[in-house]
């Protein structure tokens, strides 16, 4: 059985999905009837490119020739229809599968699909957490089954020729989680964020506890602005589609709100002084978002408690 910690996270993420999805309070029943109503909703974005909405993170879809590739897989109970969005758009069944990172909205159906054969990659501390080999913070707590586990892990990132495209995988450092990756179709010119990229539904969510540093979160929209231009499309890991000014939106917001709050540190203020100082007030406007003003500068203000790099074996 899940920690409560992990199950609260889960449900928590799940309820920034575009569905609004109910509190974590309910019964293992409830949620299950709660997942039978989820409609996966489809948006093509190019030529044997899509993008699957549900419950969870949003996942990316890639397909042709050499196969069907997903990016993230939400929760279990949707697999079925997440393949039968995936045969709708008249792709084979799955046979890669990236995580963008380790939480269970985006790896819950990695078992499922595992066992129908998808080769799971992703970076190493993905499947250090899943497998519950991760003693700092917070892990996976019991182990993910051995089926759900990434087969092929990377440490900077990994690229695949598939059809007809190359597809960037990179992983970004300490921001998110410590196990981030993005992912970048370089000829479809889309690009995946991951959970690097909460679009308008919540303020930005940095698991501490696995690894995550608000910095890290700033550096990797910074590095994606890198990459897109106007023409690209952006799948945010939570969120509507997004473009590269809706990027450099957000990126303007991390930069405004960990400058405010590292001004107030080196000031002398507490965390409850800079919190009252609302340096978030502008972007906190969604009343049902998962991560609200005073979570957020809280999680920056640990952020900048932390070295800039990490530390210990998973220092980057």
């Amino acid at each position: 059985m899940k920690t409560i910690l992990t199950k609260t996270l889960s449900l928590a993420l799940l309820a920034v999905s575009p569905l609004a999805l109910t509190a974590c309070a309910e019964s293992n029943a409830q949620e299950s009837d709660r997942f039978a109503k989820v409609e996966i909703k489809t948006e093509k974005l190019g030529d044997g490119i899509a993008v699957l909405f549900g419950a969870g993170g949003n996942i990316g879809v890639s397909y042709g020739p050499d196969g069907t590739v997903l990016i993230d897989d939400q929760f279990a109970p949707l697999t079925p229809k997440i393949q039968a969005a995936v045969a709708a758009l008249g792709a084979e069944p799955v046979k890669y599968l990236i995580n963008t990172h380790w939480h269970y909205d985006h790896t819950g159906g990695n078992e499922n699909f595992g066992k129908a054969g998808a080769l799971i990659m992703a970076h190493d501390n993905v499947r250090e957490r899943m497998a519950g080999l991760q003693k700092e913070g917070r892990g996976n707590d019991p182990a993910s089954p051995k089926e759900a586990l990434p087969v092929v892990t990377y440490h900077d990132g990994i690229k695949l020729h598939l059809n007809g495209d190359e597809v960037h995988v990179k992983h970004m450092a300490h921001a998110h989680t410590d196990g981030d990756s993005i992912v970048f179709w370089k000829n479809a010119n889309v690009l995946h964020m991951g959970d690097l990229y909460f679009n308008q539904v919540t303020l930005p969510f940095i698991d501490v506890n696995s690894g995550g540093n608000a910095r890290g979160v700033l550096a990797a929209a910074e590095k994606a602005l890198t990459m897109v231009d106007d023409n690209t499309k952006i799948i945010p890991g939570h969120g509507p589609m997004a473009t590269k000014t809706d990027l450099m939106g957000y990126r303007d917001m991390l930069t405004s709100v960990i400058d405010a709050v590292e001004k107030a540190r080196g000031e002398g203020k507490t965390l409850e002084q800079i919190q009252a100082m609302k340096p978030a007030a502008q972007w906190d406007t969604n009343k049902d978002a998962f991560i609200k003003g005073d979570a957020f500068v809280e999680a920056v203000y640990k952020s900048l408690e932390m070295p800039a790099h990490g530390s210990g074996k998973h220092k980057h």
